[in-house]
């Protein structure tokens, strides 16, 4: 599916971005402008501030100083155009126990108003190697398979950003493979990428831009080969 039709230009500006929960500071002040078709990645330790920016970028949190524009219009999960076109997988697996996975992606394609729907979930569950679990129950996947499921949530719907968290956790090395792939194949449809890793390969294959974070605070940033050679990262 294409992207929801961003157009060229920063299609997402952090300016002078924080986050604060009482006295710990979770994020120091940071720009960040992320362009349709382009890969930010966000790389650092758990706790490094990496959700918290997705977070922030994606709408659902507010900053405690600075701003979020998407498409030059303040960044808000209410906002309807932003529910449109911003897509969000998630570090946590959320789903409904009594739902099949093709109920759940269909349940995803109606919120959406998606044509060819049925077409389009066919093909979603094939690439992502899901089609002969089609009609098992969330509690009957492994824990990669309900990764997939996450990722083809995202994919059957319209979206000019994609906003990840660890997508690449509980895949297996093959499965990782193909997540590289499927990333660089948002890029070409002209969808922006915003992704925390671990993984400093799947950063190399995809990204265009790295952001490295320690305490909430930014490390270093640039292309992702010279970061990771700064930070001492065998990729």
């Amino acid at each position: 599916m294409v992207a929801a039709g961003s157009g060229g230009g920063g299609l997402l500006r952090l300016r002078k971005v924080s986050r604060t929960y009482g006295a710990r500071v979770a994020l120091r002040p940071l720009d960040l402008e992320l362009r349709a078709g382009r890969c930010t990645a966000l790389f650092g330790h758990n706790g490094s501030g990496k959700s918290t920016l997705l977070r922030i970028a994606s709408g659902r949190d507010a900053p405690t100083t600075g701003e979020v524009l998407f498409a030059g219009r303040r960044m808000s999960e209410d906002d309807p155009e932003v529910r449109a076109r911003v897509a969000v997988v998630g570090d946590t697996v959320a789903c409904y126990p009594d739902l099949t996975v093709r109920e759940h992606l269909e349940l995803v394609t109606v919120a959406h108003a998606v044509d060819d729907a049925a077409g389009w979930i066919d093909q979603v569950l094939a690439d992502r190697r899901l089609l002969e679990h089609a009609h098992a129950l969330p509690s009957a996947l492994s824990s990669g398979q309900m990764q997939s499921l996450l990722l083809a949530s995202a994919l059957v719907r319209p979206r000019d950003l994609m906003v990840l968290d660890e997508p690449e956790q509980r895949l297996d090395p093959g499965a990782r493979e193909r997540l590289a792939e499927l990333l660089s194949a948002e890029k070409r449809d002209g969808v922006a990428v915003l992704l925390a890793t671990h993984q400093a390969d799947l950063a190399i294959a995809v990204a265009d831009h790295m952001v490295a974070l320690e305490d909430g605070q930014v490390i270093a940033e640039g292309p992702p080969a010279a970061v990771l050679r700064q930070l001492g990262v065998r990729a």
